[in-house]
C-alpha cells in the first residue's frame, strides 16, 4: 500500500527538476549582478528610524521622535537580493538533494525561510518610504508580514501530495496577517498631504507582486490550469521572486538613490 509520505508531488519528475536547477543558477547570477550594481551606483541616502517614548500616565502627551539609527537604502537593497542570490545558490549545489526531497513532498522550505527575511526587508523599505518610521511600528509590520509567510510554509506542510483531505485554512490566515502591513502603509499614504509619484508606484507595483504569489498558491491548491503540477508554481515563484526584487530594487534606485 503506498503512504501519504511515498507520493511525489505532481510534475516533480528528474526533468523537471533539472530544469529547475539551471533556473535557480540563473537566478543566483541575477541577483548577485543587482545586489553589486546597486552598492556601486548607489549614494549614502538613509532613513532615519526613530522611537517615541512615553512621558507619563497613559493619555499623557508622547515624547518627540528621538533617532535610533540611519538606515543606509542601498545597502539594504543589497541585502535582501544576496539572501535570494544565497537561496537559489544553495538549492542548485550544496542543498540540491534537500531542495529536490521537499519538491518531491510538494514543499519548499528553502523559499518560506528566505521569504521570512527578504521579503519582510522589502515590506519594511516600503513602509519607510511611506514614513512608517517608529521602531514600534515597525516591529509589528515585520512580525505580520514573517506570520504570513510562514503560514504559506504551513500550507505546504498541511497538504501532502497524495493526501485525503485538504485545508486552506493556513492561505487564509496569511492572507489576514499579510494585509495588515499594506493597510498600515495604505492609511499613511491616504493621509499624507504629499506623495512622491514613484512611491506610489513603488506601493501599487509590489502590492500586485506580493498578491501574486499569494495567488500562485491558491492556484496550485486548486489545481488550475499548469499549475496542476508543482513544479509549474516552484517556477512561478522564482519568476515572481525575481521581478519583484528586481522592480523594488530599481523603482527606489530610480527615485532616491542615483541623486
Amino acid at each position: 500500500m503506498t503512504t501519504t509520505s511515498e507520493v511525489t508531488a505532481t510534475g516533480v519528475d528528474e526533468r523537471s527538476l533539472r530544469s529547475l536547477r539551471r533556473w535557480n543558477l540563473a537566478l543566483t547570477a541575477l541577483h548577485l549582478g543587482q545586489a553589486v550594481a546597486v552598492v556601486v551606483l548607489a549614494t549614502d541616502f538613509a532613513i532615519t528610524i526613530t522611537q517615541t517614548l512615553p512621558t507619563g500616565p497613559p493619555g499623557s502627551a508622547p515624547a518627540s521622535p528621538e533617532s535610533l539609527v540611519d538606515l543606509p537604502i542601498g545597502a539594504t537593497i543589497a541585502v535582501f537580493l544576496l539572501m535570494a542570490s544565497l537561496d537559489h545558490l544553495l538549492t542548485a549545489t550544496v542543498a540540491r538533494r534537500t531542495y529536490e526531497r521537499d519538491l518531491r513532498g510538494g514543499i519548499n522550505r528553502f523559499r518560506w525561510v528566505e521569504y521570512s527575511f527578504s521579503a519582510t526587508i522589502m515590506v519594511v523599505l516600503i513602509a519607510l518610504y511611506s514614513g512608517i518610521v517608529d521602531i514600534s511600528a515597525l516591529i509589528g509590520i515585520v512580525g505580520a508580514n514573517v506570520a504570513m509567510i510562514l503560514f504559506g510554509w504551513l500550507q505546504e506542510s498541511a497538504n501532502p501530495p497524495g493526501s485525503p483531505t485538504r485545508t486552506m485554512k493556513p492561505f487564509w490566515f496569511g492572507c489576514v496577517a499579510g494585509a495588515a502591513p499594506w493597510i498600515a502603509i495604505a492609511a499613511n499614504l491616504v493621509a499624507a498631504e504629499e506623495v512622491p509619484g514613484f512611491v506610489i508606484g513603488i506601493f501599487v507595483s509590489l502590492f500586485v507582486f506580493f498578491n501574486s504569489f499569494a495567488l500562485n498558491q491558491w492556484l496550485q491548491y486548486r489545481g488550475i490550469g499548469p499549475w496542476r503540477s508543482y513544479a509549474f508554481g516552484e517556477k512561478a515563484y522564482l519568476v515572481l521572486s525575481l521581478v519583484a526584487k528586481s522592480a523594488l530594487a530599481w523603482q527606489i534606485f530610480a527615485g532616491s538613490l542615483a541623486s
